[in-house]
C-alpha cells in the first residue's frame, strides 16, 4: 500500500467548520472557506502553508464552497445566505466583484465551465442556475433548472464540454446540457440509495465519480448507440450506467470525492475522519473496472472529513479540510 504523508495542519477556520478547500488553476493558491462566514488564501513560503489573505464580508452567513475561474484570476463564493460572490484579484488581494442573487435557501455549490463563459450555482431550493459571464464581468442568469425534487448538494462540469451534472438530497444525479438556447435534463443516474453529495469527472471526461450517504462511491460511463456516436455526451440514444460500486471502505457518509487529473487516483473524504486514496488496476476491463484501496490515513482529522482536492499541477499533493476548522496538506507516496 502506498503512504498517504502529513506535510503540513493549519488551524485554517478556528472555531468552525472548514467546509471547502480549492486550489486554483496554478496549483499555487489554496482557497478555504467556512462557517465563520470566511474565505482564505493560503500560499506555500518555504516549506510552509501560510494564509495570505481573508475575505470577509462578503457573507452573511456561513461559506460553503468556493471555486476558481478557469484563468485564476476569479474566485466565486457560495453562501447559506442565498447569495454568490464574485472577487476578482488585484494585485495581492481580492476585492469584491458582484453578488448573485436569487436564489430561495442556501447556495450549497458554485462552479465554473472550462470555458469561464458559464457559472453554475445550486441550492436547497431544489434549483440549478446557470449564469452567463461577458467580458464586461457581467453576469446574467440565462437558465432555471428544476429536475430535483430535494436540496441539489453539488454542482461540476465536464471538463471540456458546456455539459453540467449535479447531486442532490433525492438520491439522483442529473445531467444537463443546452439544447435550442435552453437547457435542460438530458440524463438522470439512480443507483444510489441515500443523498449524493459530490460529484467529479475524469481528467478525458469519459466517466462520472458520485459518493454518497450510503457510503459507496460508484463510477459512471456514459454508452451510445452506433447512430449516435461522435455527437458529444448525452446524446438523445445515449445512457449513464453504473460501471463500479466501492462499497465497503468506508464506516460513515462519503462526503466530498476528486478525481487526480495527473494520475487518476481517486480520493474520498468521509464522516469517519478519514481520507481514502484509490487507484484503478491496469488490466481491468474500461466497461468493468477494478478499483483498489491504495492508501488512507484513518484519522486524518478528529472530526468529519468535509472536502479532498488534488493540486493540478503537482502530482500526489492532496489538501483536506474538517468540521474541526483545520486544512492538512497531504503527499502520496
Amino acid at each position: 500500500m502506498e503512504v498517504l504523508s502529513l506535510v503540513q495542519r493549519v488551524s485554517a477556520h478556528p472555531d468552525s467548520r472548514c467546509w471547502f478547500v480549492s486550489w486554483n488553476p496554478a496549483g499555487t493558491l489554496l482557497a478555504s472557506c467556512g462557517g465563520d462566514k470566511a474565505i482564505r488564501i493560503w500560499a506555500r513560503e518555504g516549506d510552509s502553508w501560510i494564509c495570505k489573505g481573508t475575505l470577509e464580508d462578503g457573507h452573511q452567513r456561513t461559506v460553503r464552497k468556493v471555486a476558481w475561474s478557469p484563468c485564476g484570476n476569479y474566485l466565486a463564493s457560495a453562501s447559506f445566505d442565498a447569495t454568490t460572490c464574485i472577487w476578482k484579484k488585484k494585485n495581492d488581494g481580492f476585492e469584491s466583484l458582484t453578488v448573485l442573487e436569487g436564489h430561495e435557501n442556501e447556495v450549497k455549490c458554485v462552479a465554473w465551465a472550462s470555458s469561464g463563459n458559464l457559472l453554475a450555482t445550486c441550492s436547497r431550493d431544489k434549483s440549478v442556475w446557470v449564469w452567463e459571464v461577458d467580458e464586461e464581468d457581467d453576469y446574467e442568469c440565462v437558465t432555471v433548472i428544476n429536475s430535483h425534487t430535494q436540496d441539489v448538494k453539488h454542482i461540476v462540469w465536464h471538463p471540456n464540454q458546456e455539459l453540467l451534472a449535479s447531486a442532490s438530497y433525492d438520491n439522483n444525479i442529473c445531467i444537463y446540457k443546452e439544447e435550442d438556447d435552453d437547457w435542460e435534463c438530458c440524463a438522470t443516474l439512480k443507483g444510489h440509495t441515500s443523498t449524493v453529495w459530490s460529484l467529479c469527472f475524469d481528467a478525458a471526461g469519459k466517466r462520472l465519480a458520485s459518493c454518497s450517504d450510503d457510503c459507496t462511491v460508484k463510477i459512471w460511463k456514459e454508452y451510445s448507440s452506433e447512430n449516435t456516436q461522435g455527437k458529444g455526451l448525452c446524446s438523445p440514444d445515449s445512457s449513464w450506467k453504473c460501471v463500479c460500486t466501492l462499497s465497503g471502505y468506508h464506516g460513515r457518509t462519503v462526503y466530498h470525492v476528486d478525481w487526480c487529473s495527473l494520475t487518476g487516483a481517486l480520493a474520498t473524504a468521509c464522516g469517519d475522519d478519514a481520507v481514502r486514496v484509490f487507484k484503478e488496476e491496469n488490466t481491468s476491463d474500461p466497461d468493468q473496472p477494478v478499483f483498489f484501496l491504495a492508501a488512507q490515513v484513518t484519522k486524518a482529522h478528529s472530526q468529519d472529513v468535509n472536502c479532498v482536492a488534488w493540486n493540478p499541477k503537482e502530482a500526489g499533493l492532496l489538501a483536506s479540510c474538517s468540521d474541526d476548522g483545520e486544512i492538512a496538506i497531504w503527499q502520496l507516496h
